[in-house]
């Protein structure tokens, strides 16, 4: 399961905070740490110029507990320090070599093999510095438990926003063109949020007024061509028979079916179908609606299916399949039955690209290697395939060839 935006963000900031502060910490520690060291060596130095100054004008040591420098001899000395006494000027080295007892030191040469030295004890110093780290550690761990919960209901209020885009995005793509981001009189606020709402909205305003445009022009050229075409049928019936009668018939009763599929299509688009749901016997109702139109189809049944549908309805979406596949397939055409799914498949060059990824649109074929036709069969197939609650998928057979596969309900 992949994590939600929520607590991507979440980790964004988690991640964000734990920089600034490792960053922050490290700088803290390093310029604290620093400071002491300078501090330390400044004493140092301070002490071994005391013990220079004393010896230089012959004044008699003092009670070691009123300075800390004394005199001694180079080879006392540890050998990193000695190293550092290249001239007369004080030298200090920092002795970390017992991590719970560090030391600093300073040395001057005086005369000869003769030095002044002193070294301060840095424990306490080093306590302290362990203290402020952990201190910080603790603030952090605190900043982060406060910044944490506040970051992800921050980051949810976002995603919530973005699921209900998403949401709607989905019904549209659905066929919910009603569906909209903002409901009426609220405002969507002014970020890159708002404006994917914004252009969710106006695409589905857009898509619903092209929609209803196409739906209303093909309900009223079904309608207005109906009256003509009444009087054409009526006529072609009157005329002597001959040839170019039956060209007659035959146009008139093409322009007839035309208008009826643009009818079915308006009915459709309206809303206005209503199934009836029988028990049906699958594979007698495949073979019925292939002989209706015509089509040598190859019936393989697995079982005695039978569903409860429409038999009407059930049969128009067959005879649109079969019919579909003959002219634009390839032979031979074969109908598969199985318990509640029916497959109807050709050998020819398969469903075009552009309609497997749109879906069948009216007035549209797609590739030139499918044949003519008005784009009308698939489309009533899978507007009759909603009506009686079916679900119809078109695909291309891996080894070539059409296949439109019909899942009724259980």
């Amino acid at each position: 399961m992949k994590p939600s935006l929520r607590w991507k963000v979440a980790a964004l900031i988690t991640l964000a905070c734990c920089a600034v502060t490792a960053v922050v910490g490290v700088l803290v520690h390093r310029t604290t740490f620093d400071r002491t060291m300078g501090q330390a060596k400044e004493r140092a130095v301070e002490s071994v110029h005391k013990a220079v100054e004393g010896y230089r004008a012959n004044a008699p040591a003092e009670d070691p507990a009123a300075w800390i420098g004394r005199i001694g001899r180079l080879g006392e000395l540890p050998d990193s320090l000695r190293a550092l006494l290249t001239g007369d000027e004080a030298a200090a080295w920092y002795d970390d070599g017992r991590p719970t007892r560090p030391w600093m030191w300073a040395a001057q040469r005086i005369d000869g093999d003769l030095v002044a030295f002193s070294r301060l004890e840095m424990g306490s110093e080093r306590v302290r510095l362990h203290a402020l780290d952990r201190a910080m550690v603790q603030a952090a761990l605190i900043a982060l438990a406060v910044v944490v919960p506040v970051s992800v209901g921050l980051a949810e209020l976002t995603n919530r926003r973005l699921r209900r885009v998403a949401a709607t995005a989905r019904r549209i793509a659905d066929g919910d063109l009603n569906a909209r981001v903002a409901a009426p009189g609220r405002g969507l606020g002014r970020d890159e949020i708002a404006d994917i709402s914004v252009a969710v909205d106006s695409m589905a305003a857009s898509l619903q007024y092209r929609l209803l445009a196409e739906q209303r022009f093909t309900a009223d050229v079904a309608h207005d061509l109906r009256t003509p075409l009444m009087g054409l049928v009526t006529v072609a019936g009157l005329l002597d028979e001959g040839e170019a009668a039956d060209l007659v018939r035959d146009r008139v009763g093409v322009l007839r079916s035309l208008v009826e599929d643009l009818l079915e299509v308006s009915r459709l688009d309206a809303g206005a179908e209503v199934a009836e749901r029988v028990r049906v016997p699958l594979a007698e109702l495949a073979r019925r609606s292939a002989a209706r139109v015509g089509v040598e189809v190859a019936v393989t049944v697995s079982g005695d299916p039978v569903a409860e549908t429409d038999p009407r309805r059930l049969d128009r979406i067959l005879a649109n399949l079969v019919l579909n596949a003959h002219r634009h397939g390839g032979p031979p055409v074969e109908i598969t039955v199985g318990d509640n799914v029916v497959e109807v498949r050709d050998h020819g060059p398969g469903f075009p690209p552009e309609l497997l990824a749109d879906g069948p649109k009216r007035f549209r074929t797609g590739a030139a290697e499918r044949g003519r036709g008005h784009g009308l069969g698939l489309t009533i197939a899978l507007g009759q395939a909603h009506v009686i609650g079916a679900g119809l998928t078109l695909a291309n057979a891996p080894e070539g060839g059409a296949v439109a596969t019909l899942r009724l309900p259980a």
